[in-house]
């Protein structure tokens, strides 16, 4: 298998891939539809080199075609192959035809429908391919509940998608099928990393089916995944003369009467991010005990906006919102750290405050999650994880600035460049204070002198990666947001 790349697609777009793979560079559809199998042999021969039975399931369409290919090599290599056909022959392309037929005469045996799918040692997913823009139903439906049921016993490996997922948004088109494995060909679909795909795809491997490179770069990605080995150039060591003068000053405001966690571990992910200095602005009843845990951090009590307005003087940015609240002295800082115009990064109850001001500013970076997005856009939780990179694009161009939209798939848009989507990351994170590391983060980053896109784009992968990190002998369960800690300060100074 190859590196998976970075340019990310949508379906519309991988149609157009493979179109002019065949029409332009000449190379048949059947021979793709050949060299996919032979990628899937190879894998499963890797991946599951005791497998002695495959159970295979196509649809119609092309990717059908692929699991023929496959089902006919494999039986060359004198594995035991079940094919499981859903849908009518008579909407097949010739490729995918001469594909079925050529699986026919190697010696496959196939069913009809999905109910004799018993045992096997490896299920292959090559029911829908990458068009799919509808919900399944009838005996698709059924295939995708068979597969999962069988999925907790038996490894699943899905071709190009797993089936169910949409390639544009990533969401789960009614049902879709559980795979450990998907294996992608010519280019990737945007969709596998974001919205509810993380839960289907398990590893994304990927093969280009030795297409010309040209082919791809012909075509201007949809989006781009976040790679940390490309952003390391903006973690360059630091000169031998530098002192805390020249990494930045980063102000946290938040932390109202009864939440001062929040700016705390905001505050403590500032600093071990880099920031020269770290200044807590907070609410009087705990600003004079703040820094006990934490000497390092410069605690501030806030009480009016001439009293943020002098701590402001000495910033060079800005994070708004952990444990802000919603009441009159959040609103108060809030505005009054807009009038600043310093760069910043709003998060948390910084955007449920922002949501009932509706100003736009093009020196922030917003950090919302689905909810608080729901809330800047007048609309439901749901509506924004139907498309998420429609509602990054839409906060984006409502609010201005940099939007880092929060969740598994984290999206990054500064309404210029490609969206930027993060698989760093995993669900140890859903636990609280988490979101406030990265607000810290981010702000640090903003702090130190980088520009608001790639301040955003370090801190997401940072963060996500430091997260994956913590848990590699610990486990998800029980991750908390302190934990990150260590694996920050190892990560900007790129000793993993």
């Amino acid at each position: 298998m190859q590196q998976l790349p970075h340019e990310l697609y949508t379906a519309k777009q991988t149609g157009q891939l493979d179109k002019t793979v065949i029409e332009k560079h000449q190379i048949p559809g059947a021979a793709l539809m050949a060299r996919a199998g032979a990628a899937a042999l190879e894998l499963i021969n890797k991946r599951w080199p005791q497998a002695e039975h495959l159970a295979i399931v196509c649809g119609s369409g092309n990717n059908g075609g692929d699991g023929y290919e496959l089902g006919a090599q494999a039986r060359q290599q004198e594995i035991d192959v079940a094919i499981f056909e859903i849908g009518k022959a008579t909407s097949m392309s010739d490729e995918t035809r001469n594909a079925r037929a050529k699986a026919e005469n190697s010696g496959v045996v196939f069913h009809t429908g999905i109910g004799a799918l018993t045992s096997a040692d490896v299920i292959v997913d090559c029911l829908f391919g990458t068009g799919l823009n509808r919900d399944v139903e009838g005996d698709y439906a059924t295939a995708i509940e068979v597969i999962n049921h069988h999925a907790s016993s038996i490894p699943v490996l899905s071709l190009d998608i797993p089936s169910g997922i949409s390639a544009d948004t990533g969401r789960a088109l009614g049902c879709a099928v559980h795979a450990n494995t998907t294996l992608s060909f010519l280019g990737l679909n945007r969709g596998l990393f974001t919205g509810q795909a993380p839960d289907h795809t398990g590893e994304i491997l990927f093969d280009s089916l030795a297409a010309p490179v040209e082919a791809t770069h012909q075509l201007p990605a949809s989006a781009y995944r976040l790679d940390i080995e490309q952003l390391k150039p903006l973690l360059a060591p630091r000169p031998r003369t530098a002192h805390k003068g020249m990494n930045g000053h980063l102000l946290v405001l938040g932390g109202d009467a009864g939440m001062p966690g929040a700016v705390r571990v905001a505050g403590e992910a500032a600093a071990r991010v880099g920031a020269g200095l770290v200044s807590l602005g907070t609410h009087p009843a705990h600003a004079g005990w703040m820094s006990i845990t934490r000497p390092e951090l410069m605690s501030h009590a806030i009480d009016t906006a001439d009293d943020l307005n002098m701590l402001c003087q000495r910033a060079n940015a800005l994070t708004v919102g952990p444990g802000l609240g919603q009441r009159e002295w959040g609103q108060m800082l809030l505005e009054s750290a807009i009038d600043t115009h310093l760069p910043m990064v709003v998060d948390a109850d910084g955007l449920n405050l922002l949501s009932q001001m509706q100003t736009d500013y093009d020196n922030w970076i917003l950090t919302p999650h689905p909810g608080e997005a729901g809330r800047l856009l007048d609309t439901t939780t749901a509506e924004i994880e139907q498309d998420r990179f429609a509602a990054v694009r839409a906060l984006q161009q409502r609010y201005g600035g940099v939007v880092v939209l929060k969740g598994a798939g984290t999206l990054i848009d500064d309404g210029n460049d490609p969206i930027k989507v993060s698989n760093y990351g995993n669900p140890g994170m859903s636990s609280g204070g988490m979101g406030d590391v990265l607000a810290g983060v981010i702000g640090s980053l903003l702090a130190q002198g980088l520009s608001m896109k790639n301040a955003a784009c370090v801190g997401v992968a940072v963060h996500g990666l430091a997260a994956d990190k913590a848990v590699e002998h610990d486990g998800e369960r029980g991750l908390l947001a302190l934990d990150l800690m260590p694996h920050l300060r190892r990560l900007v100074n790129l000793i993993y």
